[in-house]
């Protein structure tokens, strides 16, 4: 039997090692205990449904098959890997363009010290080669990699932390947690163990919580962490298939106005009326007024009437959309749904069902679809930011859902009143919706397995940071009290042996090591036999089928010209031919598969006289669902490669603003004085003559582009030039002094230039800062986010 589980382990790619026999073992003893345990707790589970879960899954993820499946399932984990690993450094580079942004908006305006300049400038230095010194040594990297295996596999002390912390702490923690110790999106354990702990971070809200309207509406720590959750690669995804195309069907009527608030309408009234006649307002409509006087005004409602209807009928087809979308929405957040609902029954037995639902909705709508609306150009469903009649109108669709998922209340928002007509007509139907959210199994069983797999395993790294090791070390010890009382707690233990908490590194000295994570104090698991006999009654004989059948499907992989259309299958023939081919792994799998087949029908579980009925209809149907499976992989792929994309863009417009940022404060700093100029420091426009650095008036060199290459680039948006004169004009951009741009359009031939515009940087940043996306050059219209980004590209780098 030994020799049986050591041959289906390396069969499966696993390595052989001395205990190779344990993988297998602990695997099926974790599938025993959990169908025992969910027999005992639910009335349900099979005797034999988790271990041949397992023997599946281990087919599914074989690394010796070579065939197409396979190698769809390498490109697929590859590809979740990427989006994994750039999510996390989009999360970061968010993180620094939230600070800068209302930072830079100050210096803008002159209204931020020069030491807050200073403490800006930190945030934007590049990370590099830093010294080996700052590295823990063996001993701590092997105490950190044990410390770190308890955080990620314990999760109610991580869900401690995340109660415990202020504002002020979260961002670096979500970073680690979210996209460090359960990076890996697309992995079930550690989605599993992180929505693990979500519920007990939820129970602990739930149980301490004295306001429950507001329950997940406030601004807390373990708020951010949820909105941090939808924004993982599952649900961006989500979010792109289902939102893009509505958005950017509004994106095509620029000009439509939807604004329904009274006061609104009427100043823009007034200011049409203004412009119409010359600067003067007829006396009937003075230029300030109430909003109970701009409600009642006629021409105001008969603007709004029209608006409101529309409205509802763009919000009617967003809800459609969604509604219709169940099965799309990632298990997690329909998982985090069905917690809510749980626990929101449990703090209140007596709530009725409006309650329960606006619960759920406060977390489906407000934390994760709304944003996505409001904001696409962050949520990446748009290359730009909406224009301002477009922001608003996104604005008041995400109200009108809000308001539909929730118990509107128009104290505030009178004017939303006229859309009360449509929450009430859909209010069945959204609270249908979100109970089908709560619809879905739980993952303990799996989980479980997962767990003991891991304990097996002796490659577990985590690829993280030394500021990422050091500030959750800090915290811990912060809240060791609470997180680990006693003084035999694991993590009490190792905090102590690992000493004092290193200092955080500067961004320059902050590398990603990879970390290995291992169980010092594992808990070996007793005799298989012995564990399943006695909890399931799970015999020899049933594991032996399993094996057997998971043998013959990996050989129908690797020979499938030996499963004949439309006859069955020829057990003993598929053995032979396995037995005697050229590749050595073939001949032993069907050696062993043969002297299976012959100890089952030895057994009495199979008969050759109908040949092998059973078991040729189970390897069938595994083989059809492996089938369904290559497709559902294909689809998969096409599907995350258009996310990856997405992610890789945004991440290329995150840059592109840092950039902008890091020349703009360069230059401020330098014309101060607050900064010698050095060579990380040059700002635009300042040239570079060998060592030193000079401003020139007059600029040594002036960069060209073709109309062509701008326009190809995404730089001109819109020409008026004729399509027959655009191969003869070219543009030139020179930089005379910091910050100060000077860009002429030319025809190939003329001296003088056509036209000259003069930008500064503060303008152009600003422009940006206000959702301005064009920038006029009377021919040609430009992209306010693009040019900044040449100007950038072609200062700032040039001149490293």
């Amino acid at each position: 039997m030994t020799d049986r589980q050591q041959g289906m382990v390396q069969a499966y790619g696993y390595p052989e090692t001395k205990n190779t026999t344990q993988i297998v073992s602990r695997a099926v003893a974790a599938a025993a205990a959990n169908s025992h345990h969910s027999s005992r707790k639910a009335g349900r589970g099979s005797k034999r449904y988790s271990v041949s879960a397992f023997y599946s899954m281990a087919a599914e993820q074989d690394n010796e098959v070579e065939d197409e499946l396979a190698q769809a399932q390498r490109d697929l984990r590859d590809l979740k890997s990427k989006i994994s690993a750039q999510s996390k450094k989009n999360f970061v580079l968010e993180r620094d363009v939230r600070y800068l942004d209302s930072r830079i908006a100050l210096l803008i305006q002159n209204r931020i010290a020069l030491a807050e300049q200073h403490e800006m400038a930190s945030r934007l230095e590049e990370q590099g080669a830093g010294s080996d010194d700052f590295y823990p040594d063996d001993r701590k990297m092997q105490l950190y990699g044990n410390l770190f295996f308890i955080l990620q596999s314990e999760p109610r002390h991580i869900a401690t932390l995340c109660r415990l912390v202020n504002l002020s702490e979260i961002d670096p923690l979500l970073q680690t947690v979210m996209f460090t110790l359960y990076g890996n999106q697309y992995e079930s354990r550690e989605e599993h163990l992180l929505l693990t702990m979500f519920q007990n971070v939820l129970a602990a809200q739930f149980e301490t919580a004295t306001e429950f309207g507001s329950l997940l509406r406030a601004n807390t720590p373990v708020s951010r962490m949820m909105t941090t959750y939808t924004r993982r690669g599952p649900g961006q995804s989500y979010l792109k298939s289902v939102l893009t195309e509505k958005i950017q069907n509004l994106v095509e009527h620029k000009e439509l106005n939807l604004e329904i608030n009274p006061l609104k309408v009427y100043e823009q009234m007034i200011a049409q009326a203004e412009q119409d006649n010359g600067g003067q307002l007829p006396p009937h409509l003075p230029r300030s007024v109430t909003a109970e006087i701009a409600a009642a005004n006629p021409d105001v409602q008969a603007i709004i009437e029209p608006r409101i209807k529309m409205l509802m009928e763009i919000a009617e087809s967003f809800l459609t959309t969604i509604i219709s979308s169940t099965a799309s929405v990632p298990y997690g957040i329909r998982w985090i749904c069905k917690q809510i609902r749980s626990l929101t029954k449990r703090k209140n037995p007596n709530a009725s069902e409006l309650s329960v639902c606006s619960m759920i909705g406060g977390f489906f709508f407000l934390r994760f679809i709304n944003p996505a609306i409001v904001t696409p150009r962050a949520y990446m469903l748009l290359d730009t930011a909406p224009g301002k009649h477009l922001r608003r109108t996104l604005t008041l669709i995400a109200k009108t859902l809000q308001n539909l998922a929730n118990k509107p209340s128009y104290a505030k928002e009178a004017y939303m009143l006229p859309t009360n007509p449509f929450v009430d007509a859909n209010k069945q139907r959204i609270n249908k919706f979100l109970n089908e959210l709560c619809e879905v199994s739980d993952f303990y069983e799996t989980l479980e397995m997962d767990q003991y797999m891991a304990l097996s395993k002796k490659n577990i790294e985590l690829s993280i940071t030394l500021n990422e090791i050091y500030n959750t070390h800090a915290l811990v010890q912060q809240h060791l009290d609470i997180i680990a009382p006693k003084e035999k707690d694991h993590i009490r233990i190792l905090l102590a042996e690992i000493g004092p908490i290193p200092p955080q590194v500067s961004r320059k000295e902050n590398k990603t090591i990879e970390l290995p994570l291992f169980s010092r104090w594992e808990i070996p698991i007793q005799d298989l036999t012995m564990a399943l006999m006695s909890e399931n009654n799970i015999t020899q004989n049933d594991i032996l089928y399993m094996e057997t059948k998971a043998i013959y499907v990996q050989l129908i992989r690797s020979l499938p010209h030996l499963a004949h259309s439309g006859l069955p299958l020829d057990l003993d023939y598929i053995a032979e031919t396995a037995a005697t081919a050229k590749d050595a792994q073939l001949v032993r799998k069907g050696i062993k598969v043969r002297d299976m087949l012959r100890d089952l029908e030895d057994a009495g579980v199979i008969d050759h006289r109908d040949h092998y009925k059973l078991l040729v209809e189970e390897i069938t149907q595994e083989l059809t669902h492996l089938g369904n499976l290559k497709e559902k992989v294909l689809n998969e792929i096409q599907s995350l490669e258009s996310v990856y994309k997405t992610i890789l863009d945004h991440n290329t417009y995150l840059r592109s603003q840092l950039e902008s940022y890091k020349a703009y404060l360069q230059n401020v700093r330098i014309q101060s004085g607050g900064e010698k100029q050095t060579k990380n420091s040059v700002g635009i426009g300042v040239e570079v003559e060998g060592k030193a650095k000079k401003q020139h008036r007059n600029p040594a060199q002036a960069f060209k582009f073709s109309h062509h290459q701008l326009e190809k680039d995404g730089v001109i948006v819109e020409s008026s030039v004729p399509e027959s004169r655009r191969p003869n004009i070219f543009f030139s951009i020179t930089s005379p002094l910091p910050g100060t741009f000077i860009i002429a359009m030319h025809f190939k031939g003329r001296e003088k230039a056509i036209l000259e515009m003069d930008l500064k940087l503060d303008d152009l940043l600003e422009k940006q800062q206000d959702n301005v996306e064009l920038l006029d050059l009377e021919y040609v219209r430009l992209n306010v986010s693009k040019i900044l980004h040449v100007l950038n590209k072609t200062f700032v780098t040039r001149n490293k």
